[in-house]
């Protein structure tokens, strides 16, 4: 047949009178194609929408954006959604869809599958007779839309706003995807088959079989605690000697300085940020106000705010504030277990960014923060998968607690961590400031949706895999818990994700050797097992103060005068220690009031002993309980977390920090 006598199908012969009308008829591969229709701009233009200035400034950006112009225009605030669809819908002959009229039939799903559907903004709505009726907030993406439905007759597309088309993903894939970020982990590396009555038969043999020996043999089996609490006690005082002894050492050529480098827009990645929120009432219009303040081109920038599906105090208190165009709420469907990493599993399945990172409801990053992060990746090599930032408190004096905890993460973040990684150990993550390479996180199985400390776990299985995570010099400031059962209760939950941690990967030592080699394994082993056994055991250690008043002690018998001279040279040795970190981590302007607090840290860290038995007596109970914290109740005015996030200093608080150990 010649091509002159070919015809275009009549479409709308082939749609049946019960057809909605107006929907746009996508021509089969071999129809001819129709006249050019007007652009998206001079429809806006005609309308008298927008001015030409906007014209030129959207078309601008797009020089070095991979994005549809319309999105540009609705992130500049020249246009509406509602006036971007009109104009669509003149465009490409179609007409919006009302809420009430984007319920899809949920039977149809298996014509387009979810990661399609994600990636293309589409979703099966219904049939109508032959046809098929697509909605779509992307009508460009007709034809690779048709391409990809398992139908053969007629598409008819109509378009639908942002909010309905999440609505209609939800409706027809969330409970798929939901069931997949529960298991998105592998098996081998994932607690979730940890079978707590098992547990129970394994530590109840093994506390009757303590107490038979105490029984039988209690001096014997006091010194073995007091044995195995010394050793627990050196190691530690061992890596926290050599981590500051690596931050004392001049930096290697390698080590990373991240300045404010502004790349050319072209070479700026999308950045995708995942929020999980739950029951915050009190943080989400304080929440908003501070990544409104992130230095970063708002078109490539991805804000999910992951709510929990029953969670309406969130939701209601998200509906009273306006969200920028690039912030979407994602709703989580119900599930087991409801947990952060869950919510972040099914959060990812919408992610737009080949950079993804995670805050915390009450977090308040740095305005550069993600230029930062991005220009770091930029300047490493593929295997760093990960990078950290530092995490301070914006009320640091709100009470002891708080001032002990700020001095606690000022050495960790600061000294200990940084420290860990040039030492070449594992990097146990913190659950917020994180920046992933997303292919390598999808790789990877993203987080264990049953580990209530994902952030430590990731940080392991990167090692194992051969990836690396470096510490940024960045800071997120976040609420300090200043309550002491809300303090234990969270810490109980970090070290008993610890112990699920280490459990799960030495179900297999030979292999987690293999993988880690000699010094790694030797790591994971001091920083998960022996913190655990380091703030369990402290109390028994702490019984040795009645040797200052002369009393006597159980261990008399056992140890000479000379060895508790020996006992309290160590304790003095691995207390003067304690003392530095805490000293030079505290050496920035905020941080100094803080240091008279310094020699009560041993009575803060006992708060850390009670917190572990909560959370072993927890692992055999409740093993995947989230223990939520809640926030915004120390700083319900966000007016200090505002002051301190514009704090950003030219010269990092980390480098000032570092320099001064290095001095």
């Amino acid at each position: 047949m010649k091509r002159s006598d070919q015809r275009a199908p009549d479409l709308k012969r082939a749609v049946p009178a019960r057809a909605p009308p107006y929907l746009r008829a996508l021509p089969p591969p071999d129809a001819i194609p129709p006249p050019r229709a007007p652009r998206l701009a001079e429809i806006l233009l005609a309308k008298g929408t927008i001015s030409p200035e906007a014209v030129e400034r959207a078309l601008d950006s797009q020089r070095s954006r991979e994005l549809p112009i319309g999105e540009i225009l609705i992130i500049q605030g020249a246009i509406t959604e509602a006036q971007l669809l009109e104009a669509l819908a003149t465009q490409f002959g179609t007409r919006v869809l009302s809420p009430g009229e984007c319920t899809p039939d949920r039977r149809l799903a298996p014509m387009l599958p979810a990661s399609l559907a994600i990636r293309l903004g589409a979703v099966a709505l219904r049939r109508a007779g032959a046809a098929l009726v697509v909605i779509t907030d992307r009508p460009d993406r007709g034809e690779d839309i048709r391409q990809a439905l398992a139908h053969d007759g007629p598409v008819l597309l109509a378009l639908a706003k942002r909010a309905d088309m999440q609505a209609a993903f939800t409706s027809v894939y969330g409970n798929d995807l939901a069931r997949l970020a529960e298991a998105r982990t592998a098996g081998i590396f994932s607690c979730r088959e940890w079978d707590p009555s098992r547990a129970s038969r394994r530590w109840l043999g093994a506390v009757l079989a303590a107490l038979g020996a105490t029984l039988l043999a209690p001096a014997i089996v006091l010194m073995l605690l007091f044995g195995v609490a010394l050793c627990v006690s050196a190691a530690n005082f061992a890596l926290k000697w050599l981590a500051l002894h690596k931050m004392s050492r001049p930096r290697p050529s390698t080590a990373n300085s991240t300045p404010p480098v502004h790349h050319p827009a072209a070479r700026l990645p999308v950045v995708t940020i995942l929020v999980p929120l739950f029951n915050e009432p009190d943080i989400a219009a304080n929440l908003l106000r501070r990544l409104l303040r992130i230095d970063y081109p708002p078109d490539l920038l991805d804000v999910l705010l992951l709510i929990e599906d029953g969670d309406s105090t969130t939701r209601h208190a998200l509906a009273e504030a306006s969200l920028p165009p690039w912030m979407r709420a994602i709703i989580v469907p119900p599930g087991q277990p409801q947990t952060k990493p869950r919510a972040m599993n099914y959060g990812l399945n919408f992610a737009r960014g080949s950079i993804v990172g995670v805050y915390d409801a009450e977090d308040a990053p740095e305005p550069d923060q993600i230029q930062k992060m991005v220009t770091r990746f930029a300047q490493v090599p593929p295997d760093v998968a990960c990078l950290q930032g530092q995490l301070d408190y914006y009320n640091p004096y709100h009470n002891w607690l708080s001032r002990c905890f700020t001095l606690e993460y000022a050495a960790w973040f600061r000294l200990l961590l940084p420290g860990v990684e040039r030492l070449g150990l594992f990097v146990p993550l913190g659950g917020t400031t994180l920046f992933f390479r997303r292919s390598v996180l999808e790789e990877m199985g993203a987080w264990d949706a049953h580990n209530v400390t994902e952030d430590a776990d990731l940080g392991l299985r990167l090692a194992r895999q051969g990836y690396r995570t470096e510490i940024v010099e960045t800071t997120t400031f976040e609420e300090a818990n200043a309550a002491i059962l809300p303090w234990v209760k969270q810490r109980s939950r970090w070290l008993k994700g610890y112990a699920m941690t280490w459990a799960t990967h030495m179900r297999d030592p030979a292999q987690l050797w293999r993988d880690l080699g000699p010094r790694k394994f030797i790591g994971v082993q001091v920083q998960l097992l022996f913190t655990l056994l380091g703030f369990a055991l402290a109390p028994v250690l702490w019984t040795l103060i009645v040797k200052l008043f002369g009393w006597p002690h159980p261990l008399d018998r056992f140890v000479p005068r000379a060895g508790y001279l020996g006992i309290a040279l160590f304790f003095l040795a691995s207390q003067a220690l304690t003392i530095h970190v805490a000293w030079r981590a505290s050496a920035l302007p905020r941080h100094r009031r803080l240091r008279g607090w310094i020699p009560t840290l041993d009575f803060y860290f006992l708060l850390a002993s009670a917190a572990t038995l909560l959370g072993l007596a927890e692992l055999l109970i409740k093993p995947f309980h989230w223990r939520k914290t809640a926030h915004g109740r120390y700083s319900r005015d966000g007016q200090a977390a505002a002051a301190m996030q514009d704090q950003s200093d030219p010269a990092s608080s980390f480098n000032r920090t570092s320099n001064a150990v290095e001095r």
